[in-house]
């Protein structure tokens, strides 16, 4: 008996065949943007620094993420500085027709100590659900070096993927301790040198290199409150280890020269914070824009990372 090979689509409506391939592009996009996003925002940026953090504060933000002008999703960002040590805690989910296509959700958070003024982390944790699925990592660090970190569920066996080996979980910052740019001297953070930075990152299946540039100074506004000057970075991701070489999304972020992110300031210290992030993909631009960003100088320790829920 012979089988006959059937057609990819065979017996499938225009109408079905249409919405297939507007899902799958809107998932390869995304996957573009989610990437980007996590080497963003949880993480971003380098730590310069060579003075002691004497000022504390603490940013409540919140954020939506768009594609091409239409509502992706939304996210919240908590973080706390001390003399001593910091919290950082971040959760996002997906909203309106974004829902409809791929529902998800995810958290993170870190902590640490401010060592002559720098973050450094000592543990870090994710929780990403898509479409019925869970990833999780949790990750404890000592001196910029991964100590021991579980990754559930595991990469499945590749031959292609280049590995993670213990030289690569040396030197590096977890995402979240990588967002929180301190920024040396004592006039206005709010300089070009707060762009001229590289780190190393890894967070748990990906270890990358972002390099930023200086670009522009340029002006934000929350709807609720940062108003004022924000400083506007090129950003150039690397990845290092952990990845597949031949995946679009690896191969297109490597190649992209026109990300940028918009850093402002966490009131009551020298630490910078993206407020926007911009990522052109294939299907449009891809925003993170902080719609609450509201900081304050206070006295105190930082209180313990929690996840925070959007509205």
């Amino acid at each position: 008996m012979v089988r006959k090979k059937v057609a990819k689509g065979a017996g499938k409506s225009p109408a079905r065949l249409r919405k297939e391939s507007i899902v799958s592009h809107i998932r390869q996009s995304r996957s573009t943007a989610w990437i980007a996003a996590t080497a963003l925002l949880a993480p971003l940026c380098g730590i310069v620094s060579s003075t002691p953090a004497l000022a504390q504060g603490k940013l409540e933000a919140r954020f939506t993420a768009s594609l091409a002008g239409v509502p992706l999703g939304k996210g919240a960002w908590v973080i706390d500085i001390a003399e001593d040590q910091y919290t950082a805690a971040a959760s996002g989910a997906t909203s309106g027709l974004m829902r409809v296509v791929a529902n998800g959700e995810g958290t993170s958070a870190s902590r640490g100590f401010m060592v002559s003024g720098q973050p450094v982390p000592a543990s870090y944790g994710a929780s990403v659900t898509s479409e019925k699925k869970t990833e999780e990592v949790r990750m404890s660090l000592a001196q910029g070096n991964v100590r021991d970190f579980a990754v559930l569920p595991p990469a499945p066996p590749n031959p292609e993927r280049i590995p993670v080996t213990d030289t690569h979980r040396k030197g590096v910052l977890d995402p979240m301790t990588a967002s929180l740019v301190r920024v040396t001297g004592t006039g206005d953070p709010l300089t070009p040198e707060a762009c001229n930075r590289a780190v190393s990152v890894f967070d748990g299946r990906l270890r990358y290199d972002l390099k930023l540039a200086y670009k522009r100074m340029d002006k934000v506004k929350a709807d609720k409150g940062y108003d004022g000057a924000a400083v506007v970075c090129s950003v150039y991701f690397t990845p290092v280890a952990g990845y597949i070489p031949d995946r679009p999304a690896i191969k297109y972020l490597s190649e992209l020269k026109t990300m940028e992110v918009w850093l402002a300031p966490v009131a009551g210290t020298r630490v910078l914070v993206p407020f926007r992030i911009a990522i052109p993909t294939p299907l449009g631009l891809g925003v993170l824009q902080a719609t609450q960003f509201v900081s304050v100088a206070q006295a105190g320790r930082p209180t313990t990372a929690t996840n925070v829920k959007t509205q």
